[in-house]
């Protein structure tokens, strides 16, 4: 019997607003959890994956077998079972379910090849009230059982479904069930959940346990000798002091931050995102430069555990206005002001720092997701 098994990754995720099968899960994808067991699993002779145009360059980059899905789920699995061949049998899971394992998977197959078609079921363990029309019915919970995936079947059967299919189905074997088809549910797993919220996706994290890591930013100006300019540090205005040269603000102190940022999740640097030979660059302030690391490491799932920032220079005295510093930071990142740290040091009149010629900053940060 040729088992083929599908990860469904084509939805549009609605609900969440953003692609939660393709969020980071513990250094990988969410989707690919589910695609590496199917994978492993001795009966399983092949996976393949339904993916979006908006995720199929990076799919296909670690899934070699990948197939374009459709607006709707019943689409995506329709097309499925098209790219499924001469299989016999056909598993089809949810993507944004990273942690079925091979215990659900064999039983499901069991009851497959008992009576044709199959999926993993939980008890419901809360009590279901029904309403309608304003009035509530409590449920016999004892009967109702909450539906995960994989759900599969027969090939040839779940091809006649689809073909007889009149409206859309959310749940496969439902259409199984319409045209007669007798379906078995096999225990499934409480922990073989399904990622809908961003509440959904922080259990995952926490199950697959966190990853810490640390960058390391470094920035130098020299001092500009156009007076008009303002001397700008941790996005605060340092007024009647010499300026720093740069094409924008030239916050040293913010640039060296924004690289630790960068830098800690592997992004680039301040140079690749906001180029000094783009004038749409020229004179902008540096807190902008900032917000935006901060922005790409929450998309991709970091949060700043810290930021240190040393200031190195003889002029002027930073100290005295540091809170003032690390509250700009803190707002422009969206963290508490004890999360950001700001010191100061001379170069005990050593180089070119020591001369009086310019400030440079150093930055490290800490994030974790």
């Amino acid at each position: 019997m040729r088992i083929v098994a599908t990860i469904l990754a084509a939805g549009r995720a609605t609900r969440l607003g953003l692609d939660k099968t393709m969020f980071p899960l513990g250094g990988r994808p969410v989707w690919q959890w589910s695609y590496e067991t199917y994978r492993s699993h001795p009966s399983v002779d092949s996976v393949f994956v339904v993916c979006s145009e908006t995720n199929r360059a990076s799919v296909s980059s670690s899934a070699p077998q990948v197939v374009l899905g459709g607006a709707t789920r019943q689409e995506s699995v329709f097309r499925a079972l098209q790219a499924a061949g001469d299989a016999d049998v056909i598993l089809l899971h949810d993507a944004a379910r990273p942690f079925i394992t091979h215990s659900v998977i064999s039983r499901v197959l069991e009851a497959i090849e008992r009576c044709g078609a199959a999926a993993a079921a939980v008890p419901v363990t809360d009590t279901i009230k029904d309403v309608r029309d304003g009035r509530v019915t409590t449920l016999d919970r004892s009967t109702l059982y909450a539906m995960q995936t994989p759900q599969g079947a027969k090939l040839d059967l779940l091809r006649q479904a689809h073909a007889a299919a009149t409206e859309d189905a959310t749940d496969d074997l439902a259409l199984l069930e319409r045209i007669g088809v007798q379906v078995e549910l096999a225990a499934g797993d409480v922990g073989n959940f399904k990622i809908t919220t961003m509440e959904d996706l922080e259990r995952a994290r926490q199950r697959v346990g966190g990853e810490t890591r640390t960058g390391l930013g470094y920035d130098v100006h020299p001092f500009s000798d156009d007076p008009s300019k303002v001397l700008m540090l941790g996005g605060v205005a340092f007024e009647g002091h010499c300026a720093l040269e740069g094409h924008s603000d030239a916050d040293v102190v913010l640039h060296a931050a924004t690289d630790a940022l960068l830098g800690a999740a592997a992004l680039g640097d301040i140079g690749q995102h906001f180029p000094n030979t783009d004038p749409a660059w020229k004179g902008a302030a540096s807190l902008t430069f900032l917000r935006a690391a901060g922005e790409l490491l929450e998309v991709d799932g970091w949060s700043l555990v810290n930021l240190d920032i040393s200031v190195v220079a003889e002029t002027p005295k930073v100290m005295s206005r540091a809170l003032e510093m690390r509250t700009a930071i803190a707002q422009a990142l969206r963290i508490e002001v004890d999360r950001v740290s700001v010191k100061a040091t001379t170069n005990e009149r050593l180089g070119f720092i020591g001369r009086g010629e310019g400030i440079a900053a150093l930055a490290t940060a800490t994030i974790r997701r």
